[in-house]
């Protein structure tokens, strides 16, 4: 350790002469160094702690002491965020561990934890099994809202601030429409999409939601109430109509009222939490609170306990965030680089099986073309079962089809069966600030991607062609691979999305079930018994390529403020944001993509 450290600081105090940084800086990166070699320490009678707000993502990142330097050098702790495999394994650790007597379930005002409803059924499932195990979960708010209250509700205590509120009052989803602003300062978007509920197109095109578009979200989100409803119900011994009701009659309840509906069990401020902590854990001397380990702490002695060594290998392999052609960026599916990630699985015979994690609303129809094409290849070699996550629609069900089984949560988004093209073009606003163009081609249609006009009809009719004839294309491999008949899909499909409940009745998806359920099911179908180790993909960058990355990305991190800064103006500033970037990833070579609305989101 001694020689380690030595040689470590050694180049860490290059780097630093190099880059000009302080000798703060310098303390900073040997603290966090140190404290990640030596390990978090568990002690007699301590509690788990589980931020509320933490955002639970599928891809695991980076827990190693380059890891911890990366993210001294940026400025940023990393510790708002973990995978979801660390957070079922730390739960699953946790109800074995006689040195770990509770679960502190606690939030904020300024909460905003990132995962969809799907992934965070998976958490709950595992925060119940710690619950029956006869652990206690006390859950602490001071701003109860329903994503929160999904994991919550599990907990043997509930309790609310005196001061806080409670909001209970439904699901709804808002979309930014810019067609007014487009035509304010002179852009055109003439699109060419099939299927009627292939709403992804209409911010460009309409002021409001096409009836259609309207009637599919009203119905998902009607289905992903209910699975709400019942399952927080069940846990608080009320029903679904009382729950309604209180949406209905009250939707955000002060804190008395909160305990008169029975939603909490108790007002109580922090200092009483933590006094009701103390009667049940050890006392930690140093802060007189009690014993406490963080969850992503806890993540670590959890992944430090798995057992290693079995030569069988279950590969877990993330597609988390839109696809797009070529190798991608970070948060990106690269069609190129989860194709080959699947070739070189295919071709180890150490792997005997393969789970595909699908967490993505879609993208480019040739990305997704190239990524199922490994698929069908992998499942003739191995067993290749797909775990669908929060979102797993158009181009993310694409590469979902041909796996030998789907996996999907009752509340997971999916389906979304369609394609569109856009074509924006830019000549009104150029002509009116005094530009033009003029173009010389040897063909008619030579100078037709251009975007300094709009497509003329025949132009437009060969893109709609290019358009019917993907779509019709995916109607036959999901009617093949589903073994459903193809006018069956047409009638499921138009670009409708649908919850996971309704996917499974109508075909679309074999069983309701987390990720572990997946798991379950390849070994099985590997028939490895209990000889298999899981192990993830893609696996972290080194530390180099992710230090150079986070160079190139001081604006982004600025954008990654603490909650405190997300004033109201600020939210809606970064959801043009995410909308502007989810335009930027549009990089199919034919300009046909699958994909969900860039701005649909679920509040």
């Amino acid at each position: 350790m001694r020689d380690f450290l030595k040689n470590t600081l050694a180049t860490v105090l290059g780097l630093l002469i190099f880059l000009g940084l302080s000798i703060s800086g310098l303390l900073t990166i040997i603290i966090a160094i140190a404290a990640r070699d030596t390990g978090p320490q568990v002690k007699d009678k301590s509690v788990l702690v589980f931020d509320l707000g933490t955002n639970i993502t599928d891809a695991k990142r980076s827990n190693s002491s380059s890891q911890a330097l990366g993210d001294a050098l940026s400025g940023n702790p990393g510790n708002d965020t973990i995978s979801l495999r660390s957070v079922l394994d730390a739960i699953k650790e946790a109800t074995r561990d006689p040195k770990i007597v509770g679960i502190y379930l606690h939030g904020d005002e300024e909460s905003a934890g990132g995962a969809g409803f799907a992934t965070l059924k998976e958490v709950r499932e595992a925060l119940q099994r710690f619950r029956d195990s006869g652990k206690k979960i006390i859950a602490y708010d001071i701003a109860w809202r329903e994503r929160e209250y999904y994991l919550g509700s599990v907990a043997n205590t509930i309790i609310l601030n005196p001061i806080g509120s409670f909001d209970l009052n439904g699901l709804s989803s808002e979309t930014m429409f810019y067609a007014g602003a487009l035509k304010k300062f002179g852009i055109g978007v003439q699109v060419t999409r099939v299927g009627k509920y292939k709403s992804a197109v209409e911010p460009f095109l309409l002021t409001k939601r096409s009836p259609e578009s309207r009637e599919q979200t009203q119905q998902l989100l009607n289905d992903l109430w209910a699975e709400f409803l019942a399952t927080a119900g069940k846990d608080r011994k009320l029903t679904v109509p009382q729950l309604q009701s209180i949406a209905d009659a009250q939707g955000t309840l002060m804190a008395t009222d909160a305990l008169k509906s029975r939603l909490v069990d108790k007002l109580a401020y922090l200092d009483e939490v933590v006094a009701d902590w103390k009667q049940i854990a050890a006392t930690d001397g140093k802060n007189k609170s009690f014993r406490q380990i963080s969850l992503k702490a806890y993540a670590k002695v959890a992944e430090d306990k798995i057992e290693r060594g079995a030569k069988n290998q279950i590969a877990v392999v993330y597609a988390e965030g839109n696809i797009v052609s070529g190798q991608g960026g970070a948060g990106d599916v690269g069609g190129d680089r989860l194709a080959k990630q699947l070739r070189q699985l295919r071709q180890d015979n150490d792997v005997k099986a393969v789970v595909l994690r699908v967490n993505s609303p879609g993208g480019s129809v040739t990305a997704s073309e190239v990524i199922q094409r490994e698929v069908i290849l992998t499942r003739k070699a191995k067993p290749l079962v797909v775990s669908m996550g929060s979102v797993a629609a158009s181009g993310g069900y694409w590469i979902s089809t041909y796996s030998d089984r789907i996996f999907a949560e009752p509340n997971t988004i999916t389906g979304s069966i369609g394609v569109f093209g856009i074509q924006p073009n830019f000549q009104a606003i150029a002509n009116a600030n005094g530009i033009t163009w003029d173009a010389v081609k040897t063909g008619r249609y030579a100078d037709s991607q251009t975007t300094s006009r709009p497509k003329n009809p025949q132009e437009l009719a060969i893109l709609q062609k290019s358009v019917d004839q993907i779509y019709d294309q995916f109607l036959t491999k999901v009617a093949d691979s589903r073994k459903l008949t193809k006018t069956k899909v047409a009638e499921i499909a138009q670009g409708r999305v649908w919850s996971g409940l309704k996917a499974k009745q109508l075909g679309l998806v074999d069983e309701l079930g987390g990720i572990e359920a997946a798991i379950q099911d390849a070994a099985k179908r590997a028939k490895l018994g209990s000889n298999w180790q899981i192990e993830e993909y893609p696996k972290t960058r080194s530390f180099p390529e992710r230090f150079f990355e986070q160079l190139g990305n001081d604006a982004a991190a600025q954008m990654a403020q603490s909650h405190s800064s997300r004033d109201p103006l600020t939210v809606q500033v970064e959801k043009l944001q995410t909308d502007l970037a989810a335009l930027k990833a549009m990089n199919d070579p034919l300009g046909v993509y699958v994909r969900l609305p860039f701005n649909f989101r679920i509040d």
